[in-house]
């Protein structure tokens, strides 16, 4: 299927196919806006089936971008970078100064950041032959434990929406995915006297949850199954869909996945069911916030500014009650009028 024909190209302003022979970089980055400032977005390193699977994916988290960054109300576009491969083979110095080459020729158009099996460490590599990257080691750092805040105070939200209260003791929440996020989420979450159910694809991450905090290890296909108060999906994409929908019992879904919903109608399908929704891309934006303050970095302020993530979702969660919507289609949007306007922030 032809780009422009992808259900997920959106008016993207840019995709750009790099390759490199010598250090076997095979990368695809998509500029999804730039009204409101330069496109910022991390790089991601996966391992996927196809090409093709690699470019929905950037389509999708580039698009997702420009709506959080908007959202958040950073004077920033939406991108995205993907590196096709698996992570414990090609990762090399020379790939990633081969990546910062292609950020080179875009001229700043695309500022990249560290994403999933991407580290801050991986970004000092690349920030050595181009200036056009962000959360960098030495300034704003790693954005993980920003999003991994955000995340807990979106849950908050939600539960003061959903249950009236405003502590979390005693509630039980499954998470999916022990990565940087997801285990500092669980540290939150257990902090807070939620009871944990975990589950991630490496088991030492899981047998450290279950030690650290008093989590119960389930597989990788039970978590959905759990009589939890909230599902987080804290790892990869989709895992809200057709066949999960009809197992998940949770009244709340707030997680820090990207792209958690396969399709928009499972949306409505949610709103059906009675379950509220923290929408993705507001939920997890801390990271992305943090970066924000990447030439003048200030903790507090950062910090400051993530917490107003409580008060955008309460927002989200009020106008939809008033207009009958669900809470995704809201914060659409919400973020497509701050985009059309075109006025940064």
């Amino acid at each position: 299927m032809a780009l422009f024909d992808l259900p997920d190209f959106d008016d993207h302003e840019q995709v750009i196919y790099c390759s490199d022979d010598a250090s076997g970089l095979k990368a695809i980055i998509a500029i999804h806006s730039t009204k409101l400032g330069a496109a910022v977005g991390g790089c991601r390193m996966w391992d996927y089936v196809s090409d093709e699977d690699a470019l929905v994916d950037v389509l999708r988290l580039s698009k997702g971008m420009t709506y959080k960054n908007a959202m958040a109300g950073l004077s920033m576009g939406g991108g995205k970078s993907v590196i096709i491969g698996n992570a414990s083979k090609i990762k090399s110095d020379a790939l990633f100064k081969a990546f910062g080459e292609a950020l080179n020729r875009l001229n700043g158009r695309y500022l990249s950041a560290e994403d999933v099996n991407i580290t801050t460490h991986d970004i000092a590599i690349t920030n050595s032959v181009t200036p056009y990257v962000t959360g960098t080691e030495s300034k704003s750092g790693n954005p993980a434990p920003f999003t991994a805040l955000g995340t807990f105070l979106g849950i908050k939200a939600s539960v003061k929406h959903k249950f009236n209260r405003d502590d979390l003791t005693g509630l039980k929440v499954a998470v999916q995915g022990l990565g940087s996020v997801g285990y500092q989420l669980c540290e939150h979450l257990y902090q807070a006297g939620v009871e944990l159910i975990v589950t991630d694809i490496n088991q030492a991450s899981v047998e450290s949850a279950v030690a650290k905090f008093n989590a119960i290890a389930v597989g990788l296909d039970e978590i959905y199954d759990q009589d939890v108060d909230i599902y987080a999906p804290c790892a990869l994409g989709a895992t809200i869909n057709d066949e999960t929908l009809s197992r998940l019992k949770a009244s709340i879904i707030a997680g820090c996945a990207n792209n958690q919903l396969a399709q928009p109608r499972h949306d409505h399908a949610l709103v059906e069911r009675g379950i509220l929704y923290a929408p993705d891309y507001v939920i997890n934006a801390g990271g992305i916030i943090n970066i924000s303050f990447e030439e003048n970095y200030h903790r507090e302020k950062s910090i400051a500014k993530v917490g107003e993530i409580y008060h955008t979702l309460l927002d989200i969660y009020a106008k939809a009650d008033a207009q009958n919507k669900p809470t995704g289609v809201i914060a659409d949007e919400m973020a497509r009028e701050i985009i059309n306007k075109g006025s940064k922030t």
